[in-house]
Parts: C-alpha cells; structure tokens; sequence
C-alpha cells in the first residue's frame, strides 16, 4: 500500500494538490496522511505568569488545526468516494521542513506531494520558498510539486525526464520515475540537456547505458536540447507540445534541478512549470559510484 503524505495549509493552493493526489493514484491502495505543521508563538517578553495563557493559545490553534483536517477528511470521502483510500490526520508542532523530515521517517513515506506557488509579484520564481525548502532538505523521499493553476486532466501518458547523464543512475534513485511509468503504463521521454556541441563523453555513454537498462521494460524515447539562452524554457515548452503531464528530475550536487532552486538562478532562468515536478533526491551510493566511474572511465557496466 502507497503511503503518500499531503501537507496542507489550509489554501486554495494546497486543497488542488490534495485532488491531484487522490485522481492520479485512484485505482491504487493508498494511506494519505494529511498534516498541517503550526509554529511555535514566539513573544519578545514573556513574563512567567503569561506562560498558561500562551500554552492556551498554542493548544487553541492545536484544536483548529485539527478541525480544519476533519473537515478536509470528511469532505475528501464525501465528495470521492474511493474504498481504496484511507485517510490519516497530522497536526504537529514545528517548522513545516522539519515536520515533514521527522514523518517521511517516521511513517515511512513513499511520496510527498505537495501545492506551489509562486512567490507574490514575481513571476520568475517557479516554486514558493516552502517547497524549494522541502526539495533541498528532504533526502530520502520523492516530492511532487503541484503548480497551483494545474488542474487533473487524466494520468500522465508520457514522463519527461531531464538529464545531462553526468551523473551515475542507481536502481533505487530511479524507482519512482519507473513505477509511474508502469502504474501509468506511461511512455518516458529522455530529454538529453546538451550543455556542449559534441559527442557524449564515456562517462555519460556509460551512464546512459545504465539509464537504458533501468527503462529496458518501459517504452522510452530519446530528445536532445541544445544549449539555448534558456534550457528550463525549451523544457517547458517540449512537454506542452508533446502534452505531457509529468515533469520528472533528479536532485543532486551541480544538477539542473540543484541550480533551479538557489534563489539567484531561478530568478535568472525565469522557469515556470505549468506542470506536475518531480523531484527525486539524490541517494549515496550514486555521488560514490560517480566519482569512481570519472576516476575510470572504462568501467564495466554493473549487472
């Protein structure tokens, strides 16, 4: 059974990933967690008298939290029937980054997805600073973010997946990208994000033979982007023309994703994805095995 946590703020924003969640995945056997993570009131001078009055408070915004997840429970199961889908709910004390760290473990997440928007007035950023957060701390989870003008059309036929196959692909990085795909029964398209004119050095033959092994059972496709004024833009508008649904990276040290989310270059990159991202994080093993696949470039392919 998938176990998928859906943080929640309580927003328009917010209540669109919820539904995006329960469609995409309504033919399979889920537990979604719903959480709300409420932050400590934090009072420049607190005299020791006023502590019971501050703990009535904390535990007041405690109980509303907690009613405003029944009432999103209550709703969910009205409005989508889904014998399938089992509801849990989590209200917890402290920063939304570090609840979401202590329940991905705890509760043994498969997938976080979440709501993004962009921040108020600036259209260049794609992703609001909550869910660059979460992208950059969360290392043992996949996220989706979903844009906040997305709306569910049917699950994803076809997966983009972006690479500059300068990074080694183990197994398990690449299991959720995979397991969409024949949940789905979706197509993956390899978009090859060519930073250079020139052939592919033996280090990204190598690394692209291990991606094909991975997707041997998949149907996939093989797309080159030259290097332009801007490689986010040319993604973007690849996955509009070819409608797909799915935009999917790896985020590791110097990737295309790692770069899309300092602050400075997202504003320069000017990357809006009108679509569902996911990011998968960057496991051990792959930042070893890469470094000793550059060391030596003739390595044999692992079985």
């Amino acid at each position: 059974m998938k176990r998928i946590l859906l943080p929640t703020d309580f927003s328009d924003n917010s209540w669109n990933a919820i539904d995006y969640a329960t469609e995409l995945f309504k033919d399979e056997d889920c537990i979604f967690f719903l959480l709300n993570a409420y932050s400590k009131i934090i009072y420049e001078s607190v005299h020791i008298s006023d502590v019971p009055h501050k703990r009535s408070i904390e535990n007041t915004i405690k109980t509303n939290a907690i009613t405003n997840l029944e009432h999103i429970k209550k709703t969910i199961k009205h409005t989508t029937i889904n014998e399938r889908h089992k509801f849990n709910i989590i209200a917890s004390f402290g920063t939304l980054t570090e609840v979401i760290q202590e329940f991905v473990k705890s509760k043994k997440i498969d997938l976080v997805i979440m709501g993004t928007k962009g921040a108020s007035g600036t259209k260049e950023v794609f992703m609001g600073s909550n869910t660059v957060r979460i992208i950059n701390t969360i290392k043992n989870c996949p996220v989706i973010a979903v844009p906040e003008n997305f709306t569910y059309i049917s699950k994803p036929s076809e997966i983009t997946f972006a690479t500059d196959f300068t990074h080694f692909y183990s197994k398990e990085e690449l299991q959720p990208i995979v397991e969409l795909a024949k949940s789905f029964d979706a197509t993956i398209r390899i978009v090859y994000i060519q930073q250079q004119k020139g052939v592919l050095t033996e280090e990204q033959k190598f690394n692209l033979r291990m991606l094909q092994k991975y997707f041997k059972d998949i149907t996939y496709y093989q797309h080159t982007l030259s290097k332009s004024d801007s490689i986010s833009k040319s993604i973007q508008v690849f996955s509009e023309e070819l409608d797909i649904y799915l935009l999917a990276m790896l985020n590791y040290k110097h990737s295309f994703m790692d770069r899309l989310t300092r602050e400075p270059v997202i504003k320069n990159m000017a990357f809006h994805t009108q679509i569902p991202l996911l990011v998968i994080p960057e496991l051990g093993i792959s930042s070893a095995l890469s470094k000793t696949i550059k060391s030596n470039s003739k390595l044999e392919e692992i079985k």
